[in-house]
């Protein structure tokens, strides 16, 4: 720093010295060694109690569960998103014998849609951890009753009521 050219300034040179050394001194060497550098784009958040973990009377619990539904939805949209984008490059980049050589790109894509569309297919653009959880429940005692959903209705036995 330059001299101070009055006495006035030096005075306030030495008062911001004595505030700003030691938190600056504090800052690099204690807080930035240890912090953890992420880029923004790997930002972790910590997984918050699902909807089923809530109590119905919990409405910060199901806030947060909603927004956690809402942020891995995001996630899955876009693993989709990107696996269409494979397949579709392949495709391009592979024209006459795309479906030999692209294949295993398209199956993966087909597999990863079928878990989207199981998870959160037919829920809307307003859906909620709650709806999830519903529909979820919903295919989970459908295959109980008749099995794997998609391999059509088993009969069940029949029992006799009494």
């Amino acid at each position: 720093m330059p001299e101070a050219r009055n006495p006035l300034e030096a005075f306030s040179n030495a008062v911001y010295d004595m505030i700003d050394k030691p938190v600056t001194w504090f800052r690099e060497s204690i807080v930035e060694p240890n912090q953890k550098k992420y880029p923004w784009y790997h930002q972790q958040y910590r997984r918050v109690p699902t909807i089923d973990q809530c109590y119905t009377d919990d409405v910060a619990c199901r806030f947060e569960a909603d927004q956690q539904f809402r942020r891995d939805r995001m996630v899955d949209n876009e693993v989709l998103s990107i696996l269409r984008q494979r397949f579709e490059d392949c495709t391009m980049y592979e024209a006459p014998d795309h479906l030999e050589k692209c294949k295993e790109t398209l199956e993966q894509y087909e597999k990863a849609a079928e878990n989207w569309f199981i998870k959160y297919g037919d829920l809307g653009g307003y859906a909620n951890a709650k709806s999830a959880y519903m529909k979820q429940k919903h295919r989970l005692i459908w295959e109980r009753r008749y099995g794997p959903v998609g391999t059509g209705k088993n009969k069940r036995e029949e029992v006799p009521e009494e």
